[in-house]
């Protein structure tokens, strides 16, 4: 009687693959998260925004593509950048793709706006959610019409 190395139960089972769906549907996958990340790098440029824009009344708009009060702000940012085109500057910096700034403008939290008069003296920091018509009053404070 000759006795096994391994008994029976112990030994590797091989399962069948299949027709390859899984691979294909592997494939396919990953061939979407790449495009969906080229379209998402080529939108965003390389370098930052300036903030402030030197002789214009500046709102710079501290946040991040994937935060939630980031992303309810950009209706109202790009409602903002028409109506006050050529007399004020909105404008806003991704701190997921400059994080090197975050120091430079002692930011803390997300999102965070910081208004900037025509002269690029911080007037006021605001930090989180800002409804539009609070936006609005804080550029009429600074002298925007």
């Amino acid at each position: 009687m000759r006795l096994p190395s391994q008994p029976e139960r112990f030994q590797p089972r091989m399962k069948a693959v299949g027709s390859g769906a899984w691979a294909l549907r592997f494939g396919l996958a990953v061939l979407l998260v790449g495009l969906a990340f080229a379209a998402w790098a080529e939108e965003t440029p390389n370098d930052p925004p300036e903030a402030p824009v030197p002789g214009m009344v500046t709102v710079a708009n501290f946040g991040a593509r994937n935060c939630v009060p980031c992303r309810m702000m950009v209706p109202i940012r790009e409602e903002l950048q028409r109506e006050y085109e050529g007399r004020a500057a909105i404008v806003f910096i991704d701190l997921h793709r400059h994080y090197e700034l975050i120091d430079q403008y002692a930011i803390q939290v997300i999102p965070t706006l910081i208004f900037y008069d025509k002269n690029g003296n911080e007037a006021k920091r605001h930090i989180g959610f800002m409804d539009k018509k609070s936006i609005e009053a804080e550029l009429a404070k600074l002298g925007v019409e």
